[in-house]
């Protein structure tokens, strides 16, 4: 599978979320094993976003460097890079940042539909039924066996990168308040492919 070149990243948060429903999620394995997923849910999130992680630090205003302390820092990282962090102290999240190197941004992606490698999928979750492998992104990064080794890796080449699959039609394509936020939950930023079963079924915030 082709990757998805870094420029594809180096636009809007916004943009880049809705396109990224219906391309891959790839893993390729040591081993040879590889685990695709079409991808049919994604949040997106930017630098004046209060539910950011990035949303606390400032610039200064002569040079434009960032301070402050915190995981969000990576997020003004290159487009296409990887921001993996963990919640809850148990569930790994994938986001990829999107926006030009300086700027921070980064799509979260919440659910894929699982193409190849099911059967490693069920081993890593312990669970059967294919509609629940990877329908929330706790449940996806521990079926593709991603974790903060991951973070700040490029996700625009092997082993695990996001590669071009085929593009959604609008008429599929739904939007809602993101989910398990406090903060901007007026704003519109999750894309989910409409009735799609691999969709998390999780309620939006607010």
């Amino acid at each position: 599978m082709e990757p998805l070149p870094a420029s594809f990243f180096d636009r809007s948060t916004v943009s880049v979320a809705r396109d990224l429903l219906g391309e891959r999620l790839v893993h390729e394995a040591p081993s040879g094993d590889r685990r695709v997923g079409r991808i049919v849910e994604t949040e997106a999130y930017t630098e004046d976003d209060p539910a950011c992680h990035a949303s606390h630090l400032s610039r200064d205003p002569k040079t434009g460097a960032v301070t402050g302390q915190g995981r969000g820092e990576d997020l003004f990282a290159a487009p296409g890079t990887a921001y993996v962090y963990l919640i809850y102290g148990v569930h790994w999240l994938l986001n990829v940042v999107t926006e030009p190197k300086g700027t921070a941004g980064a799509v979260l992606l919440r659910a894929v539909e699982p193409e190849e490698g099911i059967d490693d999928m069920q081993a890593e979750r312990g669970v059967e039924r294919r509609v629940r492998l990877t329908n929330g992104p706790g449940k996806l990064a521990e079926a593709f066996e991603i974790d903060g080794d991951a973070h700040t890796k490029s996700l625009t080449a092997p082993p695990l990168y996001l590669a071009a699959g085929e593009a959604v039609d609008d008429a599929q394509v739904a939007q809602s308040a993101r989910i398990g936020i406090s903060k901007a939950v007026e704003r519109p930023w999750r894309w989910y492919v409409a009735e799609n079963r691999f969709v998390s079924p999780a309620r939006p915030s607010g």
